[in-house]
């Protein structure tokens, strides 16, 4: 655009044709032209303003503006064209420096702060985001670990991997001829004057991460096809908004030279807490795409952090050759609910950059992650119409179980930090079947009426809900409809100090599941028919004696206590009903599954005692309780297919 002094001149007696200027710039010049006295539509801003939670990250003047879903590309471009007009008209220049019109809406600006009130009232304007920094998560037992038995790693063939990290150096023998280099380059400049920009060094992270994923030698999905996007620069730090238009040249590659089975895309880097990161991983995971991210090295909540935040994408984290969380120093892997699963990611040999036949070890959860990658290619090969999803549920079951002490991990996360390491099917392993894992809520605020609610994914039903309270004081559980998805919602009480709620999600074809509650406190909760499985339960009062039924089609409760049942519509489902009541007090009661069966509700009945609650960890239910009494009474339900 001509520089401003040129528009202005406009304002002048002079004799300038409009067709000498764009359309663009005659809408530019109209606005300007425009009664300067008149207000902003709205007296106050109507979009949102989010920063970088970690002050260090922030790139201030450089925002993102997120439209309105529903918007298109029209709105787009007449939303920056306004606001240039708009801060023109104030005597501030800006520069859109990039659009984004593939799954997300909006445009990455430099402007003034002060220019951030004008563009948070203008029409289809959902929020503005300052722009913030993203870094790479790097600090051969690996692949014993992952492979548990007679398994050649070598799948993975039909399976894109896109990896968006820094560049690679594809002639390094271990990945020569796996890697493409693509033509995308979206990176911030580096830091200092000093910075060595020798190929070795900026090819570092990448081509390590790329061996680990598909190498010839190291490798976990070895005949994957890796595509290298790069944004991240030779220091390993890149920009939200260049990890935007890296998500946005996936999605349109994809779409000229789609794969059979769904892309991989592998993000092995963490920033602060995006919406708008978290919201462009969530569409394209809607549309098919399996992100795999890493957990981020901080030895911090994981939901803290972007895109390992977004409960659509796989989050990775990392632990050593013992089965321990990753600690280097005073840095190790993140933790948390938002992490999904853990994997190898302590000194990692794969290819080195320095020469073409050279390898060195590296740790960090951008490892982690890409093992998990990999094996995520190896699982789509063999079972190409997975969802994100199915793919998830499947890492999961094939992961090996109650790996990680939790006691690791710092108390307030210890329940709801996964204990699973990631490993390869075995030449034996029947994916599919009933698949369920638990979904933890955020701790929940401690006022009397203050709650706490979990969802499940999408093409997850919720098979059951129940909530845990640390200082064993809460309201119970109960299930709610929010914008047409289930809600497993914890209530805390008087006296209590949070409350988590814990879902049971669950993939089953065909499975229709709904919430039948007690007509009245003490009323049965009963499944509508006899072709209705009973999954699960929940209770709106702590302390009470529930009776459950020995059938799979109803239970009882107390007066005082309003009940609902989770009753489930699945062909080919059976379910049963257990308990187990030690004779004396037991701070805590389990009870898990037999072979063959899966875990979908878990349930605590007090006989005296305080119960904190119930959750499920894997296949078994846990219960804790305090205060003495007879203790608690743990209840689980389990099913299968009748047809095994």
């Amino acid at each position: 655009m001509r520089p401003l002094v040129c528009v202005l001149c406009l304002l002048l007696p002079c004799a300038v044709r409009s067709e000498d200027y764009t359309e663009d710039e005659q809408m530019i010049i109209s606005l300007i032209l425009q009664d300067d006295t008149r207000p902003e539509p709205g007296a106050e801003p109507s979009a949102r303003f989010y920063r970088c939670t970690k002050d260090a990250w922030r790139i201030p003047g450089q925002y993102l503006v997120v439209l309105r879903d529903g918007s298109h590309e029209g709105h787009v471009q007449r939303t920056a064209r306004r606001l240039r007009a708009t801060a023109a008209r104030r005597g501030y220049l800006i520069e859109v420096l990039q659009t984004f019109s593939g799954g997300l809406h909006g445009f990455l600006v430099r402007m003034s702060s002060d220019v951030l009130d004008m563009a948070m009232k203008l029409p289809h304007v959902e929020y503005i985001e300052e722009d913030s920094s993203i870094f790479a998560q790097a600090v051969p037992w690996n692949l014993d670990r992952i492979v548990l038995s007679k398994h050649t790693a070598d799948d993975g063939d039909q399976v894109g991997v896109y990896l968006l990290d820094t560049s690679v150096q594809s002639t390094h023998r271990e990945i020569e001829g796996r890697v493409l280099i693509t033509d995308f380059n979206s990176v911030p400049e580096e830091d200092g004057v000093r910075v060595h920009r020798q190929a070795s060094k900026c090819d570092s992270h990448g081509t390590h991460t790329a061996g680990v994923v598909g190498g010839h030698g190291s490798g976990v999905a070895r005949r994957a096809s890796v595509h290298s996007v790069r944004v991240l620069n030779c220091q390993g730090k890149g920009t939200v908004s260049g990890a935007l238009a890296g998500l946005e040249y996936v999605r349109a590659s994809v779409l000229e030279q789609p794969y059979s089975q769904p892309p991989v895309v592998l993000l092995p880097f963490a920033g602060g807490f995006s919406h708008t990161l978290n919201k462009a991983c969530r569409m394209m995971a809607r549309g098919g795409a399996i992100l795999v991210a890493a957990a981020g090295n901080y030895r911090d909540d994981a939901c803290l952090y972007s895109p390992a935040s977004e409960p659509q994408v796989i989050t990775v984290g990392a632990t050593d050759f013992a089965d321990q969380p990753l600690s280097i120093g005073t840095t190790g892997t993140n933790f948390g609910r938002c992490v999904d699963l853990f994997a190898p990611g302590d000194d990692i040999v794969s290819a080195s950059s320095d020469c073409a036949t050279c390898f060195t070890a590296k740790s960090g959860t951008s490892q982690a992650a890409a093992h998990v990658a990999g094996i995520a290619a190896v699982i789509l090969n063999s079972s190409p119409n997975l969802t994100s999803t199915e793919v998830l549920q499947r890492l999961l079951q094939y992961s090996v179980k109650h790996a990680i002490n939790p006691s690791a991990f710092p108390e307030e996360h210890r329940l709801a930090t996964p204990s699973m390491v990631a490993a390869l099917p075995t030449s034996t392993s029947k994916g599919g079947g009933l698949l369920c894992r638990s979904e933890w809520s955020a701790k929940s605020g401690s006022s009397y009426s203050d709650t706490s609610a979990a969802r499940c994914l999408p093409g997850e039903e919720m098979f059951s809900c129940s909530s845990f309270s640390p200082s064993g004081v809460r309201a119970g559980e109960s299930i709610s409809i929010l914008e047409g998805q289930k809600e497993c919602v914890a209530h805390n009480t008087f006296g209590g100090q949070g409350v988590y709620a814990i879902a049971r999600c669950c993939t089953w074809s065909g499975a229709r599941c709904q919430a039948h509650s007690g007509v009245q406190d003490g009323e049965l909760a009963v499944c509508p028919s006899s072709d209705h499985r009973l999954t699960g339960k929940t209770l709106m009062q702590d302390f009470s004696r529930l009776i459950p039924s020995k059938t799979s089609h109803y239970i009882t409760s107390p007066a005082g206590v309003r009940s609902h049942a989770l009753c489930c519509q699945a062909p080919d489902l059976e379910c049963q009903v257990k308990e187990h009541s030690p004779s004396a007090f037991t701070e805590q009661v389990e009870l898990s599954c037999e072979e063959g069966w899966t875990l979908t509700g878990c349930t605590a009945l007090s006989r005296g005692s305080v119960t904190h609650g119930a959750y499920p960890r894997e296949n078994t239910c846990l219960v804790k309780s305090s205060g003495g009494g007879k203790g608690t009474t743990v209840v689980a339900i389990c099913c299968r297919s009748s047809q095994a």
